[in-house]
């Protein structure tokens, strides 16, 4: 029969040859050193990792924050230079009108 660490050492039988329920004593528990030891290295792992967990989500936290105080910083500056661009524009589409219309004339003149 397969015994787990928390399980009593001795299980009784009924009569029918059925296991019961295990009876527990306080303080009887099975729990080999071996056991006990490989419990013990799997909660400190666990604890290891929630906090190495904790470390993380505490940089991306403040990776986050600074990303957004440059977004906050930045976004005049990204209206700004939409604007200029939209004049830039603007300008170029004159400076070309006016370029088309000098070489209407010009065409115009050679005829």
């Amino acid at each position: 029969m397969t015994q787990s660490f928390w399980e009593p050492e001795t299980v009784e039988e009924v009569e029918t040859g059925e296991p019961q329920e295990p009876v527990v004593e306080p303080g009887n528990l099975a729990l080999s050193v071996d056991d006990f030891s490989a419990l013990e290295e799997r909660i400190l792992r666990a604890v290891n990792l929630v906090k190495r967990e904790r470390l993380a989500r505490a940089e991306a936290e403040e990776r986050a924050a600074k990303a957004e105080a440059q977004l906050h910083e930045q976004a005049p500056l990204v209206d700004q230079l939409q604007k200029d661009i939209g004049a830039l524009r603007a300008e170029r589409d004159h400076v070309r009108q006016r370029v088309e219309r000098l070489l209407a004339q010009l065409d115009a003149l050679e005829l």
